[in-house]
Order: C-alpha cells, then structure tokens, then sequence
C-alpha cells in the first residue's frame, strides 16, 4: 500500500506535464496545416532524400 502513496501523484504529474505539453504544442500553432503535409505528399516532384 504505500508504493501507491507514491505511484499515484508521480501518475497525477505526469498526466499534468503531458497536458501541459499538449496545451503548449496548440498555444505555439503546431497543428495549423494538416491539409498542407497531406497535399504536399502526393506532389509529384516530392523529394523524400534528405538535403545535404
């Protein structure tokens, strides 16, 4: 019983820092394009060798 006195809030901040994550991915305009990546992957020209 008192490994869960420990493993229940490591469990409640992990779920906070991933939520916090995820708010910080949508407040910094990560998710805009997805038609974009979905267009550009079908273009002929598209060149999937890295550069360099």
């Amino acid at each position: 019983m008192n490994v869960l006195a420990l493993l229940i809030p490591v469990s409640l901040g992990l779920g906070a820092l991933g939520l916090l994550a995820f708010w910080w991915t949508m407040k910094s305009r990560q998710y805009e394009d997805p038609d974009g990546d979905a267009a550009r992957i079908l273009r002929k020209d598209y060149d999937d060798t890295p550069a360099g």
